[in-house]
């Protein structure tokens, strides 16, 4: 029997259980994930977060993401903001800015005097072979599902996503779509399907259904890409206000090989223990 420490924490509504792997010695099997992330017989959360000493000469820490179904993922973007909520809190850091080490590569959250996350999540990627995606590489590009033709945009933000365009999100069919989406043979890792509804060209509202996970009340990475899709669709001006189910996120990108910059809230909710 292992006695695990955590914190529950959320990101705009995408909420976590927040792991110290620097303190107390942790090794999860899917089994055990996946028993955290149930909310009627664990603790619940669209994510387990771990954090660990890092592996690289220039990080401060090493940041891992385990879906709610037991897979390990690269990224995570509000994920990211508590993970520099969380180090700090707990005195791991007396750092307001850190260099974090992920699967996909390095990224620098930075805690803000309003007590917001600013995460640089690095230059999103467009070759279909980084993200993976079996495509051409184009601005938007039209995906067979469910018998209708979607024009969706597929980016990477360490992390695959297909973004589309819909008129009213609040109606768009994310449970139907969103599966299909995310196991579609296009895309040989999985992907994340994100519905954005353009308000102007400062404001969009955002639905993501997430790999592993389901729909989530918000997406970090996923509003990110969204905004990436849009401006290189011409839509879109940065910075731009993302608007989730579960609260607001900023993002700024300045175009081709520029950092995407997001801007959001980090909330601890509680501390617990919990017996494995």
């Amino acid at each position: 029997m292992m006695q695990l420490k955590f914190t529950k924490m959320h990101g705009a509504g995408n909420d976590f259980v927040v792991i110290d792997g620097v303190r107390q010695k942790v090794a999860l099997s899917p089994e055990q994930l996946r028993f955290l992330a149930d909310r009627h017989f664990g603790v619940g959360c669209d994510q387990i977060l771990l954090v660990e000493k890092s592996q690289h000469a220039d990080a401060d820490f090493r940041y891992r993401i385990f879906n709610a179904d037991g897979g390990e993922v690269e990224q995570c973007g509000n994920g990211a903001r508590c993970f520099v909520r969380f180090v700090h809190d707990h005195k791991l850091t007396p750092k307001r800015e850190i260099v974090v080490e992920t699967k996909s590569g390095l990224i620098k959250p930075r805690l803000e005097d309003d007590g917001r996350v600013t995460v640089n999540m690095g230059a999103p990627m467009f070759a279909p072979e980084y993200i993976p995606f079996v495509g051409q590489g184009a601005v938007s590009e039209p995906l067979e599902v469910a018998g209708e033709t979607l024009e969706i945009s597929a980016v990477s933000m360490g992390n695959p996503h297909a973004v589309q365009i819909v008129a009213d999100v609040e109606h768009a069919p994310v449970e139907k779509l969103g599966p299909l989406i995310e196991h579609h043979p296009r895309f040989p890792n999985r992907v994340n399907a994100g519905f954005m509804q353009v308000k102007d060209r400062s404001h969009i509202r955002l639905r993501v259904y997430e790999r592993g996970a389901g729909e989530t009340l918000s997406c970090g990475t996923g509003a990110c890409a969204a905004v990436v899709a849009g401006i290189r669709r011409g839509l879109l001006d940065s910075p731009v206000n993302v608007v989730t189910r579960g609260g607001q996120l900023t993002i700024a990108w300045n175009g081709e090989g520029e950092p995407v910059l997001m801007t959001g809230p980090a909330i601890s909710v509680f501390e617990g223990e919990i017996s494995l």
